[in-house]
């Protein structure tokens, strides 16, 4: 089952998207060409931010990087077109490989969901302690508010059971801090997008970041554009199904 030519109004909505979206890539053939109706609705559903979004092209280039990039997702084709087009906006190589590492801190929430269960589990079963921080523990706790800006109760299990693992975190989570060059307001609207991600919806982490980012100044419209931005992530169930469709079709 080949492609056929498109027609008027396929040539006009692919026209629609490269004057929205600012890039076209083979993965919306198909379902350009098979439902041109539902491209439209999502052209338009996705074109909002772009036409009246109050965040610079290359800004929303980097936060579809990132939850393109997210281990919860790890959608190589969209992650490729973001970093042409965040390139192609004057992102710098430093400036995505920075998003790239924020991003990848996304595995410590296994810890900041996982130890407070246990620390809970263990005071069911009889087996818990109080958790107190020590002289050690209160030193990295400064460390980590001098270098990230916040703290959360989140973090405490973790620092009281185990400073050790705690403080190579701090060291690995620190350095785009540390040496970084993007604004901290656009370090926290990546973790963000990384945490109200629907394949992630890490809520404590969306709401300290939220409220950080509106401690580095952020407006309620730029975090508004960022959820706006990451809600469309579903539609990679298209630009990854249909081509599959169409294969299977054509091996009929």
């Amino acid at each position: 089952m080949g492609m056929a030519p498109l027609s008027d109004q396929q040539r006009r909505l692919r026209d629609q998207f490269v004057e929205t979206r600012g890039y076209w890539n083979a993965f919306w053939d198909g379902l350009l060409a098979l439902d041109p109706d539902f491209f439209e609705s999502y052209l338009a559903f996705s074109g909002v931010p772009w036409k009246k979004g109050v965040l610079e092209p290359k800004v929303k280039e980097l936060i579809y990087t990132a939850i393109d990039a997210s281990t919860t997702h790890l959608y190589e084709p969209g992650l490729r077109q973001h970093i042409r087009n965040a390139l192609g906006y004057g992102a710098s190589k430093e400036e995505i490989l920075e998003v790239l590492e924020l991003t990848s801190v996304l595995g410590i929430h296994s810890c900041t969901m996982g130890v407070p269960v246990l620390l809970e589990e263990l005071n069911a079963a009889g087996l818990g302690n109080a958790v107190e921080l020590g002289e050690r523990a209160a030193i990295l706790k400064r460390d980590f508010v001098e270098t990230r800006g916040y703290w959360n109760a989140f973090w405490d299990g973790l620092l009281a059971l185990d400073p050790d693992f705690f403080e190579s975190y701090l060291a690995f989570s620190g350095v785009p801090w540390k040496k970084g060059v993007l604004e901290p307001k656009v370090k926290e609207l990546i973790y963000t997008a990384i945490d109200a991600s629907t394949t992630h919806l890490y809520e404590p982490g969306l709401r300290q970041h939220i409220r950080n980012a509106l401690g580095y100044g952020a407006s309620k419209e730029e975090i508004l554009e960022v959820l706006e931005l990451t809600s469309v992530l579903g539609i990679h169930s298209c630009t990854m199904g249909v081509p599959v469709l169409l294969e299977e079709l054509n091996a009929d």
